[in-house]
Protein backbone atom coordinates (compact mmCIF):
# COMPACT_ATOMS: atom_id res chain seq x y z
CA UNK A 1 0.00 0.00 0.00
CA UNK A 2 1.21 3.50 -0.53
CA UNK A 3 2.94 4.81 2.61
CA UNK A 4 0.01 7.44 3.49
CA UNK A 5 -2.44 4.34 3.27
CA UNK A 6 -2.68 1.40 6.15
CA UNK A 7 -2.40 -2.39 4.91
CA UNK A 8 -5.32 -4.02 5.03
CA UNK A 9 -5.42 -7.03 6.70
CA UNK A 10 -7.62 -10.12 5.77
CA UNK A 11 -8.51 -12.88 8.38
CA UNK A 12 -9.46 -16.22 7.14
CA UNK A 13 -10.08 -19.63 9.18
CA UNK A 14 -12.15 -22.49 9.77
CA UNK A 15 -15.42 -21.61 10.91
CA UNK A 16 -15.03 -22.35 14.72
CA UNK A 17 -10.87 -21.44 14.76
CA UNK A 18 -11.98 -18.56 16.55
CA UNK A 19 -11.39 -15.33 14.43
CA UNK A 20 -14.55 -13.55 15.53
CA UNK A 21 -13.04 -13.58 19.14
CA UNK A 22 -9.35 -12.63 18.29
CA UNK A 23 -10.62 -9.95 15.78
CA UNK A 24 -13.12 -8.40 18.96
CA UNK A 25 -10.19 -8.30 20.87
CA UNK A 26 -7.91 -6.19 18.42
CA UNK A 27 -10.84 -3.73 17.95
CA UNK A 28 -11.44 -3.11 21.41
CA UNK A 29 -8.04 -2.75 22.38
CA UNK A 30 -6.89 -0.74 19.00
CA UNK A 31 -10.09 1.27 19.05
CA UNK A 32 -7.98 4.20 17.23
CA UNK A 33 -6.37 1.72 14.31
CA UNK A 34 -8.67 -0.80 12.96
CA UNK A 35 -12.40 -0.57 11.38
CA UNK A 36 -14.01 -3.34 9.77
CA UNK A 37 -15.12 -3.61 6.70
CA UNK A 38 -18.94 -4.43 6.54
CA UNK A 39 -19.96 -7.19 4.31
CA UNK A 40 -22.48 -7.29 1.73
CA UNK A 41 -24.75 -10.58 1.76
CA UNK A 42 -28.27 -11.81 0.66
CA UNK A 43 -29.44 -13.60 3.32
CA UNK A 44 -31.60 -12.70 5.57
CA UNK A 45 -30.52 -10.47 8.61
CA UNK A 46 -30.71 -13.05 12.24
CA UNK A 47 -31.76 -11.91 15.53
CA UNK A 48 -30.50 -8.52 16.42
CA UNK A 49 -28.44 -7.89 13.34
CA UNK A 50 -28.31 -4.24 11.96
CA UNK A 51 -28.24 -3.63 8.38
CA UNK A 52 -25.29 -1.48 7.83
CA UNK A 53 -23.56 -2.72 11.06
CA UNK A 54 -23.02 -6.61 10.94
CA UNK A 55 -23.78 -6.64 7.10
CA UNK A 56 -25.25 -5.14 4.14
CA UNK A 57 -28.30 -6.38 3.13
CA UNK A 58 -29.66 -6.42 0.06
CA UNK A 59 -31.39 -8.51 -2.86
CA UNK A 60 -29.48 -11.27 -5.17
CA UNK A 61 -30.44 -9.18 -8.16
CA UNK A 62 -28.87 -5.82 -6.83
CA UNK A 63 -25.80 -7.82 -5.79
CA UNK A 64 -25.56 -9.24 -8.82
CA UNK A 65 -25.69 -6.53 -10.87
CA UNK A 66 -23.37 -5.08 -8.55
CA UNK A 67 -20.48 -7.64 -9.20
CA UNK A 68 -21.22 -7.39 -12.95
CA UNK A 69 -20.36 -3.61 -12.56
CA UNK A 70 -17.28 -4.56 -10.80
CA UNK A 71 -17.77 -3.07 -7.54
CA UNK A 72 -16.55 -6.10 -5.63
CA UNK A 73 -13.58 -7.26 -4.42
CA UNK A 74 -14.40 -10.52 -3.68
CA UNK A 75 -17.35 -12.22 -3.21
CA UNK A 76 -18.62 -15.83 -2.96
CA UNK A 77 -22.34 -18.81 -2.31
CA UNK A 78 -22.59 -20.15 0.77
CA UNK A 79 -25.62 -22.39 1.90
CA UNK A 80 -27.52 -20.20 -0.99
CA UNK A 81 -26.61 -16.84 -0.34
CA UNK A 82 -24.15 -14.47 -1.88
CA UNK A 83 -21.36 -12.85 0.53
CA UNK A 84 -18.76 -10.09 -1.00
CA UNK A 85 -16.36 -7.30 0.31
CA UNK A 86 -17.19 -4.05 -2.01
CA UNK A 87 -14.24 -1.69 -2.91
CA UNK A 88 -16.54 0.94 -1.05
CA UNK A 89 -16.14 -0.51 2.08
CA UNK A 90 -12.72 -1.34 2.24
CA UNK A 91 -12.25 2.15 0.61
CA UNK A 92 -14.24 4.01 3.74
CA UNK A 93 -12.10 2.53 6.03
CA UNK A 94 -8.67 2.98 4.30
CA UNK A 95 -9.56 6.51 3.40
CA UNK A 96 -10.01 6.96 7.51
CA UNK A 97 -6.13 6.18 8.02
CA UNK A 98 -7.11 2.61 9.75
CA UNK A 99 -6.13 -0.81 8.81
CA UNK A 100 -9.46 -2.60 7.29
CA UNK A 101 -10.21 -5.74 8.52
CA UNK A 102 -11.37 -8.45 6.12
CA UNK A 103 -13.15 -11.72 8.03
CA UNK A 104 -13.51 -13.62 4.58
CA UNK A 105 -13.26 -17.62 3.25
CA UNK A 106 -10.92 -19.50 1.52
CA UNK A 107 -12.94 -18.79 -1.64
CA UNK A 108 -12.51 -14.56 -1.31
CA UNK A 109 -8.93 -14.85 0.01
CA UNK A 110 -8.18 -17.03 -3.33
CA UNK A 111 -9.84 -13.60 -4.95
CA UNK A 112 -8.28 -11.15 -3.41
CA UNK A 113 -4.97 -12.49 -3.84
CA UNK A 114 -5.72 -12.09 -7.85
CA UNK A 115 -6.29 -7.73 -6.82
CA UNK A 116 -3.83 -5.17 -6.10
CA UNK A 117 -4.72 -5.26 -2.34
CA UNK A 118 -1.79 -6.79 -0.89
CA UNK A 119 -3.13 -6.95 2.38
CA UNK A 120 -1.27 -8.65 5.61
CA UNK A 121 -2.85 -12.17 5.39
CA UNK A 122 -3.97 -13.91 8.72
CA UNK A 123 -4.91 -17.62 8.86
CA UNK A 124 -6.44 -18.71 12.13
CA UNK A 125 -6.71 -22.18 12.76
CA UNK A 126 -7.24 -24.72 15.16
CA UNK A 127 -4.52 -26.83 16.65
CA UNK A 128 -6.30 -29.94 14.83
CA UNK A 129 -9.74 -31.11 13.00
CA UNK A 130 -11.24 -32.73 16.18
CA UNK A 131 -10.52 -29.66 18.57
CA UNK A 132 -12.47 -27.97 15.99
CA UNK A 133 -15.57 -29.87 15.87
CA UNK A 134 -15.60 -30.07 19.58
CA UNK A 135 -15.88 -26.50 19.49
CA UNK A 136 -18.99 -26.55 16.74
CA UNK A 137 -20.58 -29.19 18.89
CA UNK A 138 -20.00 -26.86 22.25
CA UNK A 139 -21.91 -24.03 20.24
CA UNK A 140 -25.25 -25.55 19.72
CA UNK A 141 -26.02 -23.46 17.00
CA UNK A 142 -25.85 -26.25 14.11
CA UNK A 143 -28.00 -29.28 13.02
CA UNK A 144 -25.90 -32.31 12.69
CA UNK A 145 -25.88 -32.17 9.13
CA UNK A 146 -24.36 -28.12 8.98
CA UNK A 147 -21.34 -29.58 11.23
CA UNK A 148 -20.61 -31.95 8.78
CA UNK A 149 -20.87 -29.86 6.14
CA UNK A 150 -18.78 -27.25 8.50
CA UNK A 151 -15.88 -29.61 8.87
CA UNK A 152 -15.57 -30.56 5.24
CA UNK A 153 -15.27 -27.27 4.28
CA UNK A 154 -12.62 -26.90 7.12
CA UNK A 155 -10.96 -29.71 5.89
CA UNK A 156 -10.47 -28.32 2.27
CA UNK A 157 -9.46 -24.60 3.84
CA UNK A 158 -6.74 -26.12 6.08
CA UNK A 159 -5.48 -27.90 3.43
CA UNK A 160 -5.06 -24.44 1.02
CA UNK A 161 -3.95 -22.82 4.10
CA UNK A 162 -1.16 -25.20 5.14
CA UNK A 163 -0.42 -24.86 1.08
CA UNK A 164 0.65 -21.41 1.23
CA UNK A 165 4.11 -20.01 2.02
CA UNK A 166 5.82 -17.62 4.39
CA UNK A 167 4.02 -14.54 2.55
CA UNK A 168 0.89 -15.62 5.18
CA UNK A 169 0.51 -15.66 8.86
CA UNK A 170 -0.64 -18.68 10.53
CA UNK A 171 -1.54 -18.72 14.00
CA UNK A 172 -2.72 -21.74 15.84
CA UNK A 173 -5.64 -20.97 18.31
CA UNK A 174 -5.21 -23.39 21.03
CA UNK A 175 -5.61 -20.63 23.96
CA UNK A 176 -7.05 -17.18 23.37
CA UNK A 177 -4.65 -15.65 25.33
CA UNK A 178 -1.92 -16.95 23.37
CA UNK A 179 -3.12 -16.80 19.80
CA UNK A 180 -4.11 -12.86 20.62
CA UNK A 181 -0.09 -12.39 21.66
CA UNK A 182 0.68 -13.88 18.65
CA UNK A 183 -1.56 -11.81 16.74
CA UNK A 184 0.01 -8.23 18.12
CA UNK A 185 3.54 -9.76 17.39
CA UNK A 186 2.29 -10.13 13.78
CA UNK A 187 0.45 -6.57 13.62
CA UNK A 188 3.10 -4.38 15.84
CA UNK A 189 4.75 -2.78 13.25
CA UNK A 190 1.68 -1.57 10.98
CA UNK A 191 -0.32 -0.86 14.17
CA UNK A 192 2.97 1.82 15.02
CA UNK A 193 2.82 2.90 11.57
CA UNK A 194 -1.08 3.84 11.69
CA UNK A 195 -1.00 5.27 14.91
CA UNK A 196 2.07 7.85 13.93
CA UNK A 197 0.32 8.36 10.46
CA UNK A 198 -2.72 9.30 12.31
CA UNK A 199 -1.25 11.56 14.68
CA UNK A 200 1.04 13.60 11.83
CA UNK A 201 -2.78 14.12 9.93
CA UNK A 202 -4.58 14.51 13.65
CA UNK A 203 -6.74 12.31 13.51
Amino acid sequence: MADNIPSPCVFCGPSGAGKSTLIKKLMDEYKDVFGFSVSHTTRKPRGSEVDGKDYHFTTREDMLSAIGRGEFIEHAEFSGNLYGTSKAAVNLVLNERRMCILDIDVQGVKSIMKTDLNPIYIFIIPPDIKVLEKRLRERKTDSEEAILKRLETATRELKFIHEQGDSVHKIINNDVEVAYSKLQGVLSSEIGRVRDMRFKLNL
